[in-house]
């Protein structure tokens, strides 16, 4: 055991993040936290087609651990009616995935008023919550850049909160892991900073 590891427990600092896994139906969200699970799950999903994968009812609740952090991450339904229970998790999240279908242009308003209104909701509006975009679809003919999914999304407009948006393609698992990588670096820093004001 390390030094910051030692300090973490002495401290009480868990190493475990609670991630909120949230989007528009369709735009992907359970295919990435199969990406983002042991290899052996990984690459029984590699021979998998998309229409395999059956969209998230309610929620799903995945634990997966990297290098340094153990993950749990709630794969929130993203189909209309159950929108509603995103914000009955709010206060257990410690950073939030949000997915965006890039190659779903018509529903693009869609999800920056679900963005818009996460944003504003009152477990999350004054947290200074690390929010990782991962552009979806990359690999679909006339899929949104990254950079112009931002602009719809208004993403510079989010002053007070960390942010990061990657183009993947989740069904090759492509992009996913500078995500995953940003969001550690994310959460050292927020437990370094913990540890500095004690």
């Amino acid at each position: 055991m390390g030094l910051f590891d030692k300090l973490a427990g002495w401290l009480g600092l868990k190493k475990e993040v609670n991630v909120l896994c949230l989007g528009l139906d369709n735009s992907g969200k359970t295919t990435i936290i199969n990406h983002l699970k042991p290899s052996n799950v990984t690459r029984n999903l590699k021979h998998a087609q998309a229409q395999d994968i059956v969209p998230t009812i309610g929620f799903s609740i995945e634990k997966f651990k990297t290098s340094s952090l153990s993950f749990t991450v709630f794969d929130m339904s993203g189909q209309g009616r159950y929108r509603n229970l995103w914000e009955h998790y709010y206060k257990e999240g410690q950073a939030i995935i949000f997915v965006i279908d890039s190659a779903d242009k018509l529903r693009m308003v869609v999800a920056k008023e679900e963005l818009d209104t996460l944003l504003n909701h009152p477990d999350i509006k004054h947290r200074r919550i690390p929010i990782l975009f991962f552009a979806n679809k990359m690999d679909v003919r006339d899929s949104l850049s990254s950079v112009k999914v931002s602009q719809l999304l208004c993403l510079e407009n989010i002053k007070d909160k960390p942010w990061h948006i990657c183009a993947t393609d989740a069904l090759k698992g492509e992009g996913l892991q500078e995500g995953v990588d940003w969001l550690q670096g994310m959460k050292r820093v927020h437990i370094s900073e913990s540890v500095l004001a004690c």
